[in-house]
């Protein structure tokens, strides 16, 4: 485990240099020189090519994972695996992408009363949704081969910093508004061919089949569960947009944008599992395919862990200075509509990335096909709760809509898991960390009535003396926060690490 904690910190890094670039350019450039709409527009155009792409993988991300341990070898270069992962979602693309285009007047009916800006840019989906469906593969091809860095710089950095330099060229009126929409999309296909160079640049990987070593059940089982997986992404991928549709047919593009806007803030809440979950996701695979489900079990509680306590401190900091968040943004005023939207999807990443690695094991099961009920249970699930939420409390509607119908889905699957591997993620450590976050907020709301006044009565303009507040209030609590961690010994990883710190200080 420690391995895998060592490992997924480099990948953590280059998340975070990602993300605050991201922030920078999601906060201080999107909403200063761009429209709701336009912001809007970027969203749904994306959640759009997601699905396809995610549709067009036909299950090869999740059959790579399963079935790489039977194909991994040195000497043999892998037979030829990484063959397949290309070559299936390719069909799968030129399936999905006629389904697409024969379905255009009807998606498109949908929204053109609010959305005609998403209309007039339709076909931008399919080179958008190519480049995101290889950008997905060469990144699980990374994963298996324990190569996470590289692929996730180009997602991380190199996506977000082409992608501030086409925001600032629209911005200054260097590119039109169709410009703008084309280079947005080139940014993805640039990505996708930085992937492709850097795993050929990989001498283990091999493109050349080796049909002999494809036994008949091996081909059986692939297609079997590949079959299964692809039936499973059709209501997968859809979900994870429904809120993006819903909110841009019935509202509008602009509500997108604000809806965007607070579903960013939240998307920091998961970005520490992006890399426990990428390096440990093979050693799960290759635990379940030896029947060691006690090694399972132990590594799912100690991503889990780790995941809910990174989880917590990271919604912590966002909450307590909400405000201040809206106060700093440009244009702050309008999109503090979606403060609330901010609360419920907060909590909801919080449950739904620490669960998550848990049933992955499941995945990798002979119970493999049991997804496909929970993800059809939570697919009716968000559309039925969507359809009535939205028309009764708009963006906060759809929030609690996916709320909802993900503690619904993950109440199941926990219990399924349980029944029917032995495999449960939660622990005392989990409880614990609970304790400590709960403290937390109970000192930030006594700081808010007794400290936070203080501040306001500094002779500074008010931003200057909220931010100190809020620097000062978020890093004394969370060092508070750490020091807990320490001394209850919740995890021997960040104790060690800990330890190492002060030894190198020569502080005992």
């Amino acid at each position: 485990m420690g391995v895998v904690v060592q490992q997924s910190i480099k990948g953590t890094v280059v998340n975070y240099a990602g993300m605050f670039i991201g922030f920078l350019t999601t906060f201080f450039v999107l909403t200063h020189f761009l429209t709701q709409e336009e912001i809007g527009l970027t969203r749904v155009l994306i959640d759009a090519a997601t699905l396809l792409a995610g549709l067009a993988q036909l299950g090869t991300n999740g059959s790579a994972m399963r079935y790489y341990p039977y194909f991994k070898s040195d000497a043999d270069k892998d037979h030829g695996f990484f063959f397949w992962t290309v070559f299936v979602p390719f069909v799968g693309f030129l399936i999905y992408g006629i389904v697409f285009l024969l379905a255009k007047e009807g998606i498109c009916s949908a929204f053109s009363e609010n959305s005609s800006l998403f209309v007039d840019y339709y076909y931008f989906i399919f080179p958008l949704g190519f480049s995101l469906l290889y950008m997905g593969v060469f990144d699980t091809n990374a994963n298996l081969l324990m190569r996470i860095v590289v692929p996730k710089f180009i997602r991380e950095v190199v996506v977000r910093v082409l992608s501030l330099v086409v925001y600032l060229l629209y911005a200054f009126d260097v590119l039109s508004l169709d410009g703008f929409v084309l280079a947005f999309c080139s940014v993805y296909v640039v990505a996708t061919l930085l992937d492709i160079a850097y795993l050929f640049s990989l001498k283990r990987v091999s493109f050349k089949p080796d049909l002999k070593f494809i036994s008949k059940p091996l081909r059986r089982d692939y297609l079997r569960y590949t079959f299964y997986v692809s039936t499973y992404a059709i209501i997968a991928t859809i979900t994870p947009s429904i809120n993006t549709f819903f909110i841009s047919a019935q509202m509008g593009l602009a509500y997108t944008g604000i809806y965007t806007i607070a579903n960013y803030m939240v998307t920091l809440i998961e970005t520490p599992y992006r890399s426990l979950g990428a390096i440990s996701l093979p050693h799960i695979s290759q635990s379940v395919k030896d029947g060691d489900f006690v090694y399972a079990n132990q590594l799912s509680k100690n991503i889990s862990k780790h995941q809910f306590l990174a989880a917590t401190m990271i919604f912590f900091a966002i909450w307590t200075n909400i405000d201040l968040i809206f106060t700093l943004l440009p244009n702050g005023e309008d999109y503090a509509a979606g403060k609330w939207v901010v609360l419920i999807l907060g909590v909801q990443k919080i449950f739904s990335s620490s669960l998550s690695v848990g049933f992955s094991v499941l995945g990798y099961s002979k119970y493999y096909y049991s997804f496909l009920f929970f993800s059809v249970v939570l697919t009716v699930t968000a559309i039925v709760l969507n359809n009535q939420f939205i028309p009764l409390w708009g963006m906060t509607g759809a929030a609690l809509a996916t709320f909802m119908a993900n503690l619904v889905y993950f109440s199941m699957l926990i219990v399924f898991i349980f029944w029917k591997l032995r495999i449960f993620v939660l622990s005392r450590q989990h409880v614990s960390i609970l304790m400590v976050v709960l403290c937390m907020f109970a000192a930030a709301y006594g700081w808010q009535l007794f400290v936070t006044p203080l501040f306001g009565r500094l002779p500074w303009p008010a931003e200057y003396s909220l931010l100190l507040d809020g620097v000062l209030k978020t890093g004394l609590l969370m060092s508070g926060a750490l020091v807990a961690v320490y001394k209850l010994n919740i995890s021997d990883e960040i104790n060690g690490i800990i330890r190492g710190l002060l030894s190198r200080l020569h502080i005992k």
